[in-house]
């Protein structure tokens, strides 16, 4: 039997990949910070996600590592949750990688959450692994510390992948939710100008992507996981429109999203950052995408 731990696993993406890896029969393990139990045949380990402890142990012989902690950036960046949002990340990675350094049959496999926020607001040109620019200001810095702290640890018995993830897409969370609630409201119009990019993915690709890393050797280092077809906001908005079969939506301009934003404790860069990014590398090592096409997967995660 296979074996998986995923650090930070109860969130979204956490979820998914258990519900995806447990039908598949794998011994899964999640570390978290609440208590130690067994739970539907998953076992959580207590772990506080800054110091090695006695959890290390859930490290030995694991097939694949995937740390997926930290503070969500979906909230206001006030200082304290700047500090939080650096400090969940950094310090769980470390942890990680000082665990992996004592173990005497370490993971074979460590992803290390990542994001695809890393590179410029991009309006003109697709943003790939190799050519990609990397941009400025508070999300781009966490991004380069938290790849930083990841890539200082010498593991040659490891193979470690980043994963350079783009906003993903889910029934059971996520930003859909909410962006298919203020479509029903009548609010699904474009969002700013409405020409920024929106890189995307479906969980269940998300998902296949781990899987197929894994299993495959060969691959390791930095890899941007999302969808190859990123589309203006504007689109998006339409295409859930359509999906949701709500026939028209007011748009949003910037000014109505900073208060919107204020009032619902978050960020508009979530919104209005536009991000072009292709996957070039998971593409050239072979990985088939599920959904490429937003249509198609709106369809399945809201009608299917």
């Amino acid at each position: 039997m296979k074996k998986m731990v995923i650090a930070g696993g109860t969130g979204f993406l956490g979820r998914s990949l258990v519900e995806v890896f447990q039908k598949k029969n794998w011994d899964i393990t999640i570390l978290t910070r609440g208590v130690s139990q067994t739970k539907n045949d998953i076992k959580f380990v207590h772990w506080d996600a800054t110091s090695v402890g006695e959890w290390k142990s859930c490290l030995e012989e694991v097939d694949v590592l995937i740390n997926l902690n930290g503070k969500s950036v979906d909230c206001r960046y006030t200082k304290k949750n700047k500090a939080l949002i650096y400090s969940t990340r950094l310090d769980a990675t470390h942890a990680l990688g000082k665990a992996i350094l004592q173990c005497s049959s370490p993971p074979k496999v460590w992803m290390n959450a990542a994001s695809a926020t890393i590179y410029r607001h991009s309006l003109e040109r697709e943003m790939d692994e190799y050519t990609g620019e990397i941009g400025s200001g508070f999300s781009v810095d966490v991004c380069q510390k938290w790849e930083a702290a990841f890539l200082q640890y010498d593991l040659p018995k490891t193979r470690k992948i980043i994963l350079r993830t783009s906003i993903v897409l889910g029934k059971q969370g996520g930003p859909l939710t909410p962006l298919a609630l203020l479509t029903r409201l009548g609010l699904g119009g474009k969002q700013g100008g409405g020409n920024q990019y929106f890189s995307w993915l479906h969980d269940s690709d998300f998902c296949r992507i781990v899987e197929f890393l894994n299993d495959h050797s060969e691959t390791q280092g930095v890899y941007n996981v999302t969808s190859p077809v990123p589309i203006r906001n504007a689109e998006f908005m339409t295409e859930l429109r359509g999906s949701l079969h709500v026939p028209f939506g007011l748009p949003m301009p910037q000014w109505f999203l900073e208060i919107g934003a204020l009032l619902m404790r978050t960020e508009t860069e979530l919104i209005l950052k536009s991000r072009r990014v292709i996957p070039r590398r998971l593409e050239e090592a072979g990985y088939v995408f599920q959904f490429r096409n937003i249509r198609e997967a709106l369809e399945d995660l809201v009608n299917g």
